[in-house]
């Protein structure tokens, strides 16, 4: 009896099991059929190893072991070009690097005219470094940079453009010198700094004495504003609590001195 049931069974058990392992194939197929790409990427379709074209963003199918797809990234991407050695154009060795933004416009042209577009464009952009910046000075180089940037950027765009890539910008980041340039140039710059220090104090000399000869003119013809600016000197200087007081000895006459010194002493007390 037992037999017999299990018999009766074995067929229904072979037809589980049959659908069920195409239920699993079903599942596998799909799973590799169905492909999602964010909206800021792009899936570059081939099939038998012919260009079938971008899709995306969203949902949609390719055919399993006959399509194969790369996903591109068309936000804007940032890289560090490395430390270049660069020998400017009057003949100073620095070191400089810099950063480069640039995003894929094109993702069909990323995938189909260049290998690997991230690595040739960095290469790019190390050797365009050394070029651009190689033809200034380090003055340029030091002030000016935003127009150098502009130099990098036009430089590199115009090759990486042909593989659907966009440069957005380049920056430099750092130029560093040679220790004994430093110190030359902290040295230029101090003795810059003493000699409009020296132009100022021989400026502020020069109004003075021009002053100073203003006012000559001006007691010469007014002897009496000069005895008032004496007293007032005198005054001045005995406010200071100084003990003697030294004139010429025409100065004034005795009773001035007197009167003076007295009101001097009251104004002390």
């Amino acid at each position: 009896m037992l037999f017999d049931a299990v018999k009766q069974l074995a067929p229904t058990i072979a037809n589980f099991i049959f659908y069920f392992i195409i239920l699993i194939v079903i599942i596998l197929f799909l799973s590799s059929a169905i492909k999602i790409v964010k909206e800021y990427e792009r899936a570059v379709i081939f099939r038998l190893g012919r260009l079938l074209g971008a899709k995306g963003p969203g949902l949609f199918f390719i055919i399993p072991f006959v399509d194969s797809m790369r996903k591109i990234d068309l936000r804007v991407l940032t890289f560090d070009v490395p430390k270049q050695t660069i020998i400017t154009k009057d003949n100073v060795t620095v070191q400089v690097d810099a950063v480069v933004y640039y995003r894929v416009y094109d993702p069909v042209k990323a995938v189909t005219q260049v290998e690997n577009f991230i690595l040739s464009t960095n290469l790019l952009a190390q050797t365009t470094l050394r070029d651009i910046l190689g033809q200034a000075t380090l003055d340029d180089l030091l002030t000016k940079r935003e127009e150098l940037n502009q130099k990098l950027q036009t430089a590199l765009d115009i090759p990486t453009d042909a593989w659907g890539i966009k440069v957005t910008a380049v920056v430099i980041k750092d130029v560093v010198l040679p220790e004994s340039l430093q110190r030359a140039m902290a040295k230029q710059a101090e003795a810059e700094r003493e000699r409009r220090s020296r132009i100022i104090i021989a400026e502020g000399e020069y109004e003075a004495a021009k002053k100073m000869s203003e006012a000559a003119k001006l007691y010469e013809k007014n002897p009496i504003a000069l005895r008032l600016r004496e007293f007032q000197m005198i005054s001045e200087v005995a406010r200071e609590k100084n003990l003697i007081l030294v004139t010429t000895s025409g100065a004034s006459s005795i009773a001035e001195y007197a009167g003076l010194a007295k009101a001097l002493s009251k104004t002390e007390k």
